[in-house]
């Protein structure tokens, strides 16, 4: 769903939360207290929207049937004990084969709500990206909706065996699960013997608070006690059954895969299901959540499209908006990943993450806006967009599991500020109003071929004392016909910059010099015509908290030499 090629921009919404405009919010509420989000709430004017703003793939969170407090006909109750918050963890799935009741007007026609939101996706021109949850699933997993011929996951296990190659779980034997008794208020405990293996590899069976008790690990043919592999053909039964899954999925229309702690996963594995789909499905993408850098290069070869730049330029970037960190930090981010431009996924937000303007971060979304633009501009990757960002979300909501956190809650029921006002706009406000027009803005920049197709060059071994490095970053972007020097300020006064493009950026890039070309500074819409020569200043304008970019471009076709 990316025809042109370009820069791949994907909007991440959890739909539970985007279409909920009731403003009828009780910490931990019911369904029916609070209100919900549905599938048909992503209406075709707001693809539209989301189309013209540039975004090529919309990820939809929580679209999955996942362990729930609330009760639905003819699908198995969850104990609240092992249920987080009222509406629970998108990433506790229950059936991989099912969508989630809470967001069909019909509950029973669920999956055609969601086959009509693929198509409406679709029709607006963007991408379909799901979650893919390989690593661990809901403690009270059942699948209702899997095919005829697929036998459900632990349903041939050996219970009797710690670790056995073909079991789906891995268990504790001869242990009971203990739950704390707060989690929920249901008077009967959750019984589970033998107690499971939890989610984030707790091998016992006691998972504290902080844990994700609520998610039982999956066996890919790993021994946990030893570390020994056991992968040979015919592969491990949980291999299996999760291509099936992929496939499912992917013959409805998905485009692409968000692979949820993806490096808890065997690489082999990825291996093996990429090129089983591939064939089939030759521009699936997907996309792979991981945290350790040494890891990125296995991954990739593997076969995943892209990575989570979260370690690298989002904690950079974060830190410098925090005032913890300098700019000049960014250029040791791009050095460490050399040879893997344009296959990080960047992001300012996300699910995990607190909020830009939370108190936690900088308390309002304008003063983000240097760090998104450099996520942004610095090559050619995907970028991340989550919903409400473009806004201002605050997230600082006491929800009722998730607290005043920062974080805008996965695991309740609410209504959202920035949501009401988004559809109904009389609702926004002129600083939310000024926000999104100043994203619109980037997005439109950040589609020019150069940022997508262009090499980089960092100016900071050469500017000197010219900026302040803890509080600017400047870079180059080129491509034949086209340079673009981008500065970002994150200092809370403007700078009024000259920045030499040195002799070696030219032999680098090669790009001609000794050229006359036009000089438009796409903040001011200025013009003039100057002569691209090494190390003359060129003089650039960057209000507080915000990113200036000026492009030269040729008046003869001598420039692309």
């Amino acid at each position: 769903m990316n025809g042109d090629n370009g820069k791949l921009l994907i909007y991440q919404v959890l739909p539970r939360l985007y279409g909920n405009v009731s403003g009828k919010n009780r910490p931990g509420g019911s369904i029916e207290e609070n209100g919900c989000g549905k599938l048909s709430h992503v209406t075709r004017e707001r693809l539209a929207d989301l189309k013209g703003l540039g975004f090529t793939h919309v990820w939809y969170t929580g679209i999955l049937e996942h362990a729930t407090t609330t009760p639905y006909p003819g699908i198995t109750h969850d104990h609240p004990d092992v249920v987080k918050g009222r509406a629970g963890s998108p990433y506790a799935i229950k059936d991989y084969y099912d969508v989630d009741p809470d967001l069909a007007d019909d509950p029973a026609a669920r999956r055609d709500d969601f086959r009509r939101l693929v198509d409406r996706t679709h029709a607006a021109g963007l991408g379909v990206i799901i979650d893919f949850v390989p690593n661990h699933v809901a403690r009270q997993y059942h699948s209702d909706c899997r095919p005829p011929l697929e036998e459900d996951f632990g349903e041939q296990d050996d219970r009797g065996m710690r670790f056995r190659r073909d079991n789906n779980f891995y268990y504790l034997t001869d242990q009971m699960l203990v739950i704390g008794s707060d989690y929920g208020p249901e008077p009967t405990a959750y019984s589970e013997y033998p107690a499971r293996a939890t989610g984030n590899d707790v091998f016992h069976a006691q998972p504290t608070r902080d844990d994700w008790y609520d998610t039982v690990k999956l066996n890919y043919g790993v021994d946990p006690d030893t570390g020994e592999t056991h992968f040979e053909e015919p592969v491990p039964d949980t291999w299996t059954k999760m291509y099936h899954i992929l496939y499912y999925w992917s013959v409805l229309g998905v485009d692409g895969f968000r692979c949820d702690m993806a490096e808890m996963v065997p690489v082999p594995f990825w291996r093996w299901v990429i090129r089983k789909l591939r064939p089939d499905f030759p521009q699936l993408l997907f996309i792979g959540e991981i945290y350790q850098p040494w890891r990125y290069r296995e991954y990739l070869d593997a076969g995943l499209d892209y990575l989570y730049d979260k370690v690298g330029l989002y904690d950079t970037l974060v830190g410098i908006l925090k005032g913890e960190r300098a700019a000049s930090d960014i250029t040791s981010v791009w050095q460490s990943q050399e040879g893997l431009s344009g296959l990080m996924l960047h992001f300012m937000e996300n699910h995990d993450e607190q909020r830009l303007a939370s108190d936690f971060i900088v308390g309002t979304g304008s003063k983000a806006i240097p760090a998104v633009a450099v996520s942004a501009l610095i090559d050619g990757g995907p970028m991340m967009i989550y919903f409400g960002q473009m806004l201002g979300e605050h997230g600082m909501d006491e929800e009722g599991f998730s607290g005043r956190n920062g974080r805008t809650t996965i695991y309740d029921y609410w209504s959202m500020e920035s949501m009401r006002a988004l559809h109904h706009p009389v609702l926004l406000s002129e600083e939310q109003q000024d926000l999104r027009e100043r994203y619109r803005r980037l997005l439109e920049v950040a589609r020019y071929p150069v940022f997508h197709h262009g090499l980089f060059f960092d100016l900071m071994y050469v500017v000197g004392d010219r900026l302040d490095p803890r509080k600017q970053y400047a870079f180059l972007r080129y491509r034949p016909g086209c340079l673009a020097l981008v500065v970002a300020n994150f200092a809370d006064h403007s700078a009024d910059l000259a920045l030499p493009i040195p002799k070696h950026a030219f032999e680098t890039l090669r790009c001609p010099q000794g050229k006359s070309c036009r000089q438009l500074d796409l903040g001011t819409g200025e013009e003039e015509v100057v002569t691209l020569e090494s190390n003359r200043p060129y003089r650039i304008k960057v209000r507080p908290h915000d990113y200036s970019v000026v492009l030269f471009s040729p008046l003869s076709p001598y420039f692309h030499e």
